[in-house]
């Protein structure tokens, strides 16, 4: 067995080691807000259900265009016979041999009146495509809006382990100073720990808060499709301050138009009409023309060629006089259905706005209250350091002028974070996330 100093030396080289390797696996990457919506855009999984169901959309169109298009089809047989017994008279006449048959058609026909069903049906798939493209838009939204929260709370979860490490470090040092002032007798042994209470108290609130840049750097990860060990930097400048003189009244009449949900119910309705239309044409013939081609050949006995037909069809349901009224009353209901939920979510639009505007305008009040705050608090602890030499205030007091600090501290850097995102928020109710906010 080893001595236990070689021991003990080996196990520090080892430990070296490990930790070598895990920072050498954790890559760091530097992340623009702008690129992290990019990059969660590009991987996002609802987004990439979407694309397949804009394409299913898509599909559903060209189908009802087709229907158009002439219908044309084709057979064609041939046959080995027995040939056959017959008894009676017949039997004794004399009858051809006959062992084969090959015979063939080929029918064709053009519509040209369904009773405009076609035509709705062309215009319904295509008003429900544009309605989907519109969905796939509005989850499109809120992906970004998702991202920016995200990329914000891992900023702020950034900026709180920042600013708790630098008091840490100011903790440390008034524990060392009140060490050396209660071993020379000038402090009580109370208030020595009291402040080394407090910067215990400073050391967990680091230990939640590196926890807390973890949970919100993986969750980042996975959001944009990276690797899991990445360790992220963030760019502070995309939460500077933004200035936008919009009213309320401007932002609801901006949703109001620009609103992909809304649009898309739009989209829904007009859909929701020509399906009213389809439901009604059963009440109408359809007429097409009709051609086709027969050919035939038994050999000793006949052979057809060039038998070539052509004519005007048309068709009719009798029923449809009276079971189509429940289907156009059916169609009804479902356009009353849709400008119901029109009128919904309207309203729905209108309240999302009046908060997500007054989130942004009592986010840009914090920041000015935080701002004042901190310096409130910054000449506050400046000024209970002072009076705390000359022996004007007790510890209670200067440690708790250095917990405002610190909280002020915090206040102000999550209250700008806190407004980007407010404002990003609004953008998105109003139906314009795409457009950068206003420096």
């Amino acid at each position: 067995m080893l001595p236990f100093k070689k021991r003990m030396i080996a196990a520090a080289l080892i430990i070296a080691g490990l930790s070598s390797e895990l920072s050498f696996a954790q890559s760091t990457k530097f992340l623009t807000l702008s690129e992290a919506v990019e990059l969660c855009l590009q991987n996002n999984k609802q987004l990439k259900l979407n694309k397949v169901k804009v394409e299913a959309a898509t599909a559903s169109t060209v189908e009802a265009r087709e229907r158009r298009l002439p219908d044309l089809s084709g057979s064609a047989n041939y046959l080995r016979l027995t040939k056959p017994t017959i008894g009676g008279p017949l039997g004794n006449t004399a009858s051809p041999d006959i062992n084969e048959a090959a015979y063939a058609m080929v029918n064709g026909s053009i519509p040209l009146f369904t009773g405009f069903r076609t035509k709705n049906g062309i215009e319904s798939a295509k008003y429900l495509e544009e309605a989907t493209k519109l969905d796939a838009e509005n989850d499109k939204d809120a992906v970004i809006q998702n991202t920016v929260a995200a990329y914000s709370n891992l900023y702020k979860a950034q900026s709180t382990v920042s600013i708790v490490k630098e008091n840490l470090k100011q903790a440390e040092l008034r524990s060392a100073d009140f060490e050396n002032l209660e071993k020379n007798g000038v402090i009580a042994r109370n208030d020595l720990l009291r402040v080394q209470l407090q910067q215990s108290n400073v050391q967990l609130a680091l230990l939640d808060a590196e926890s807390n840049q973890r949970l919100a750097n993986l969750n980042m990860n996975i959001m944009l499709g990276l690797d899991e060990n990445t360790q992220l930097q963030l760019d502070s400048t995309s939460f500077v301050e933004v200035t936008d003189a919009r009213t309320f009244s401007d932002f609801e009449q901006v949703a109001l138009t620009n609103r992909h949900d809304l649009a898309a119910l739009r989209y829904r309705e007009q859909s929701a009409s020509s399906g009213i239309k389809i439901a009604k044409a059963d009440y109408f013939p359809s007429l097409k023309i009709t051609g086709g081609y027969f050919a035939a050949n038994i050999p000793n006995l006949f052979t057809i060629s060039n038998a070539w037909n052509a004519g005007l069809g048309v068709s009719y349901n009798v029923a449809s006089l009276w079971k189509t009224g429940a289907k156009v009353k059916s169609a009804k209901i479902r356009l009353a259905e849709v400008k119901a939920s029109q009128d919904l979510m309207s309203d729905r639009v209108k309240i999302e706005v009046a908060q997500a505007f007054e989130g942004y305008v009592l986010s840009k009040k914090k920041i000015e209250v935080y701002a004042q705050a901190l310096e409130q608090a910054t000449e506050n602890n400046r000024i209970t350091k002072n009076k705390y030499r000359n022996n004007l205030v007790t510890t209670t007091d200067l440690l708790d002028a250095f917990v405002q600090q610190l909280l002020a501290n915090l206040d102000y850097a999550n209250s700008k974070a806190d407004a980007a995102v407010a404002y990003r928020r609004l953008l998105q109710t109003s139906g314009v996330a795409n457009n950068e906010p206003k420096k």
